[in-house]
Order: structure tokens, then sequence, then C-alpha cells
């Protein structure tokens, strides 16, 4: 077993180093079903998790674009470490929070790993300082490094979202329960909440408005969920037509030439690179424009929205895709449960799964652009 890493060992961290170790230690993240906390320690000296953390308490953020590029460049070696990475956005949710709240949050620094089970809402009883909390949420990703974890109740105000309420990670239990093929190391485990009371200074509405005036609390914010996880999506595609182009060069068990050698597998690989890139390149003009646009101190309108979301599950969709085809011309070891490609053919569809990157993305960007009102709720 892995030791954990000396203060020493993280504070020579380089993303050489944090790579290369990812690479031989993903087979035990996958075994275990998360990325453990001495791996994402590394990542904490990188400063990843503290590219949301306001300037106000610390932070360092980092534009959406930049961001996005670092999830990418984490899935292209591990799907499920990109996908825990992806997270550390989601510190941008706790800007709704009261000031006094954040700073209890960020007081021992800026460094902060939160992970949040919102679904299935359970019932936050009203008390006379806040909520009684009380049941069992799923799809907490990357809860067992997790400070603070975040739980959903309904909301009880006129906006239709939820309310989330945070707790510290003592407060609650996890049940590692997460038997999948896609994104296995991500350690996506329900959480349990066992009769805790939470102020209500420490619940906010989930993309409710933010108490920060800083750029990336400006930023779109669910449209930025949308984003990081797209990332993993392109990660993995980049990670598929690298092991094509090198598998392109060895010779089949039956002694034909190198499938390089041949024009379908060709073909194939060229087509599925210009697909990645073409998608990857319209979807970071679209979070480097709205950012412009946000540093400017301008509020995005409603097409600019529209792109992050449609370049969004755009590049979802198409990197499934680019993979399956990747798979398709790759032999028939790709049947193997261990094969490089079957990882990642597992891996590549989670993302178009998510509730920000589903089909019904498209018909909300089509009206969006066709001046009509969105057929999605909460897609602006």
């Amino acid at each position: 077993m892995t030791k954990p890493q000396t203060p020493a060992a993280v504070a020579a961290v380089t993303w050489e180093s944090a790579l290369d170790e990812l690479a031989r230690r993903r087979g035990e993240f996958h075994a275990k079903g998360y990325v453990p906390r001495d791996f994402i320690d590394q990542l904490i000296a990188l400063g990843v998790y503290r590219a949301a953390t306001p300037r106000r308490f610390g932070g360092e953020p980092m534009s959406p674009a930049d961001f996005v590029q670092v999830v990418e460049r984490v899935a292209r070696v591990d799907g499920s470490a990109g996908w825990v990475v992806a997270f550390a956005s989601a510190l941008t949710y706790l800007g709704a929070l009261p000031l006094d709240t954040q700073a209890e949050i960020y007081r021992n620094g800026p460094d902060v790993v939160y992970a949040g089970g919102l679904f299935p809402l359970q019932a936050g009883k009203p008390t006379e300082n806040g909520y009684l909390i009380d049941g069992r949420w799923k799809f907490a990703s990357g809860c067992m490094a997790a400070d603070w974890i975040s739980v959903g109740i309904p909301g009880d105000d006129d906006s239709g979202l939820p309310r989330a309420a945070v707790l510290r990670r003592d407060q609650v239990e996890i049940v590692q329960e997460w038997d999948v093929t896609g994104m296995r190391g991500s350690g996506s485990f329900d959480v349990v909440v066992d009769r805790v009371e939470v102020p209500r200074e420490w619940t906010f509405v989930r993309g409710g408005p933010q108490n920060l005036d800083e750029p990336l609390f400006r930023y779109p914010l669910i449209g930025y969920q949308a984003q990081v996880h797209s990332a993993v999506a392109l990660g993995v595609a980049r990670a598929a037509l690298d092991h094509v182009r090198e598998a392109g060069a060895r010779t089949g068990i039956t002694g034909a030439p190198p499938l390089a050698a041949r024009a379908y597998y060709r073909t194939t690989f060229a087509k599925a690179y210009a697909a990645v890139h073409s998608a990857r390149a319209f979807y970071l003009d679209a979070a480097e424009e709205v950012w412009q646009t946000v540093l400017a101190g301008d509020v995005p309108g409603p097409e600019q929205l529209a792109r992050i979301r449609l370049s969004s599950a755009n590049v979802a969709d198409v990197c499934a895709q680019v993979v399956h085809d990747l798979c398709s011309i790759s032999g028939s070891g790709v049947i193997s449960n261990h094969h490089p490609m079957q990882l990642l053919h597992q891996d590549a569809h989670v993302p178009q799964l998510h509730a920000t990157l589903g089909q019904a993305m498209y018909d909300g960007a089509g009206a969006v652009l066709m001046g009509r009102p969105s057929t999605v709720p909460g897609f602006l």
C-alpha cells in the first residue's frame, strides 16, 4: 500500500511527478473506488484546490478556460481523477453563503476540498435556527477526501431552486456503494446525515445570488459546472487518440501489416482528431468570450450563456462518439475489461449523462439562439 506523502514530498510535487504517480496508481484508485486524500494533497500543492477560492480568502482563482484545461490534463491520464478534480470548481457554489460562513470555511487556508450529494432532495425540517437534516444522498463525487460536504433539501423561496446544507466531514457518514463501470475511481458514494441541525447561515440556494463581487463569482455558475464536466470527456478522448496513434505501429498476431499502414485506420483516426479539436476550439472560445465579458464588468447575455451550454454538451457527445469509433478499429483485444481502450470507452460515456450535459441542452440552446425562451429550467 502506498504510504501517505510527507510534507516535504508534497512540497516538492510537480505536475510531471503528480501525473506520473497518477498513471502508476490509477489501478489502485479504481480498485478502491475513490481517489485518496494523499494524492489530492499533491494536487493541493499544485494550487488546484484554490483555483475557485475567492481572492478575499486567499484564493488564486483561475479563469474557466484555464481551469478546464487542468481538468482535461488530469483526465487524459485518468478519467476518474479528472472527474474528482472538476469538483474543485464547485467552491463557486459556496459564494452564495454569508461572508462570515465563508470566512469560517477558509479559516485554515484557501485549499479547501468540497463535495456534495444534492439528490434526491431530503426534507430539511425547519428549526428555530435553521434546519434539521436527516437522510441519504447519492453521487457525492470525491467525498472521501473532502473537508466539507453539502446535501440537498427543498428550497423555501420563490426561485424554485434547491437549497444545500454544508456540513463538516465528521458530521457525515459515507456509504461506499459505487458499483459502476465508468468513472469507477471517482468515489461518487452515498452520504448519510443522521439528524444534524444545520444553522440557516450554513445553507444556500444552489445557483442563487452570490455574495462576492469577484469575476469568477460573476461567471455563469451552472454553465461553469457543465464546462468542467465536459472537460473530463476531452481528456478521455485525447487519451484514446494517444493510444490509437501509438498502437498504429504495432503488428497484430496474424502478422498482417501494422494498423497505421491501413487506410481505414488512418482515416478514422484523422476524422476523430479533427472532431475532438474542432469541438474543443468552440468550447474554449465560448469560455474565453464570456470570461472577457465578465472581466469588463458586463453581464453575459442569453446567447453567450447558450453557447457555453451548447459547446459543453457538444464536447461531451463528440468525445463519446470519437472514443466509440476508435474502439471499432482497435482490434478484438478491446473486448478485454483491462484493455486501455475499453477503460476509456467506459469513462467516455459518463459526462454526456450528467444533468448539465444531457440531450435537452440542445433544445434549450437552440431556442435561445433563435430568440425564443429557453425550454430547459435553470438553463440561463
